[in-house]
């Protein structure tokens, strides 16, 4: 069970912070296909408490998408606890304290999976955060920065005594990446040991995936990161299989409004032509697997206002349902 404050969900599914991925358009996107809890792009400290105004746009969240939680990531201290309580003035459900980027000049500096060099100093940064804050405070972390050094047990246990209420573990190291297998055993272990809510995360790009993460590790909840990239459709999938033991595949005709909807979305906001620019990664994943995809982006990569996209992807919609059509009556 994910408890978390006044959150309490059974089999809850949870999007991940992810940079220049979990905006306001995307986190909507996902929140539509049964995302429980969404979280928005990580937050550097230092940029919150110097003003910045491309790190204070991050902060922004809306009801609809509750609950949602925001992402701070810093080495220092000090501007890790004012972040916090500036983070606390938009009021979201949750602040999550970011232990687990891997990425070498957010890590390399000691923020990030480069808290996990020093359990001491990550137990002295979220007990002074709980304390200076009202909402409930969450870390996500990895297993240990790489195979010779794997100290989750213990940071799990300093994390827990510090006052976080959840730990979510990406199972994986840091020099691992995103590469390689994530091992699950960790969760089970982990577990066995701290009495708040364990997160899985790490391996799970598919509803197949989900489900199995639940039976295998009993987690308190799962979060996604990449599989809900390319597929947003995870989430419903993954509830489907989970309470029906089924899931129904995404027509031809879900993908392209979805893709539409979603740059809608993007387009309030972020002006347009940036809006076009910045949505370009999604194409592969919305029309991915269908016939001639590669031929669509191509036009699509071309365009810089929103009219021709939209009637590239309807054209191509129409096109797949008419070759469709055909199918069918050639069969009879």
């Amino acid at each position: 069970m994910f408890k978390v404050g006044n959150i309490e969900i059974s089999k809850a599914l949870l999007l991940a912070p992810m940079e220049d991925v979990t905006d306001i358009a995307f986190r909507k996107i996902c929140k539509e296909f049964g995302a429980d809890v969404v979280y928005t792009e990580f937050v550097n400290s230092d940029g919150l408490i110097r003003s910045n105004k491309k790190t204070e746009k991050k902060l922004e969240i809306t009801d609809d998408e509750r609950p949602v939680g925001i992402q701070i990531y810093g080495g220092n201290l000090e501007p890790m606890i004012e972040a916090a309580k500036i983070v606390e003035q938009q009021n979201p459900d949750i602040i999550d304290i970011n232990a687990g980027c891997w990425v070498k000049k957010i890590a390399g500096r000691g923020a990030g999976a480069g808290l996990l060099k020093d359990p001491c100093y990550m137990q002295t940064m979220v007990e002074k955060i709980v304390k200076a804050v009202s909402i409930p405070v969450t870390v996500k972390t990895r297993i240990g920065w790489d195979s010779n050094s794997i100290n989750i047990l213990e940071v799990a246990k300093r994390v827990e005594d510090a006052g976080a209420a959840a730990l979510t573990l990406h199972c994986r190291t840091k020099v691992q990446g995103h590469s390689g297998d994530a091992d699950w055993s960790w969760i089970q272990k982990v577990k066995e040991i701290i009495k708040i809510p364990v997160v899985l995360n790490g391996g799970v790009l598919t509803a197949n995936d989900v489900k199995k993460a639940f039976e295998e590790t009993n987690a308190d909840a799962v979060m996604i990161a990449r599989g809900a990239i390319e597929h947003p459709w995870i989430f419903r999938e993954a509830k489907e299989l989970l309470f029906r033991n089924s899931y129904c595949d995404v027509s031809v005709d879900e993908r392209i409004q979805t893709a539409i909807r979603h740059l809608k979305y993007f387009r309030e906001i972020k002006e347009t032509r940036a809006a076009i620019l910045q949505f370009r990664k999604y194409y592969a994943g919305y029309l991915k697997g269908l016939p001639n995809s590669k031929e669509v982006r191509i036009e699509l990569y071309k365009q810089h206002e929103y009219a021709p996209i939209e009637d590239i992807l309807l054209k191509y919609l129409e096109d797949l349902e008419t070759a469709l059509i055909n199918e069918k009556h050639e069969e009879f």
